[in-house]
């Protein structure tokens, strides 16, 4: 194995790890789910450093590291919404952001001399989401009878976090087109 691999193998890991997180989110078993989800998000946080202080970034590495983050994000939401831990237009507006933003990445990746990076506002609201996301695993988790839905606030300030990333990289995009 090249040492240069280590970041897209981590990433690939990553992948791995979505179907386990999935299930055990829909069979109830909360804590495995946050175990699991906290490896993954581990590997996700080597993989970045280990490609950037060593400048193993990669063209595949540019796709797959982001495709893995939202596809985890995504399934953990759809996951939630099936328990009915979610509302549905929650992981709607998600679905449908990411949906605009993979189209509109894939338009300025076919362009030479742009490259595609994430921002602080999407990685704000990653990070909105997924702490929106533990808290849901670990109330579950534990039966937590709080006096009000934290969770849910958190879902909220993630949604707002994303409408303004997708606003913002629209205005991005529109003066890259140009």
């Amino acid at each position: 194995m090249k040492k240069e691999n280590i970041p897209n193998i981590l990433t690939i890991i990553r992948f791995i790890l979505i179907p386990f997180i999935f299930m055990s989110v829909i069979t109830d078993h909360f804590l495995t789910a946050l175990i699991i989800f906290t490896i993954s998000a581990i590997t996700d946080i080597l993989d970045g450093y280990i490609a950037r202080k060593y400048n193993y970034i990669t063209d595949i590495g540019k796709l797959i590291d982001p495709l893995a983050d939202k596809l985890t994000q995504i399934s953990l939401l759809l996951a939630l919404t099936i328990l009915n831990i979610l509302p549905w237009w929650i992981l709607a507006i998600v679905f449908l952001k990411e949906c605009v933003m993979i189209i509109s990445a894939s338009i300025l990746y076919k362009k030479k001399d742009v490259v595609v990076y994430s921002k602080w506002y999407g990685k704000l609201a990653t990070t909105l989401f997924y702490l929106a996301i533990v808290c849901s695993l670990l109330i579950n988790q534990f039966n937590l009878k709080l006096p009000f839905a934290v969770d849910l606030y958190l879902y909220y300030l993630a949604i707002l976090a994303t409408i303004f990333s997708l606003i913002m990289y629209g205005i991005k995009f529109r003066f890259k087109k140009n």
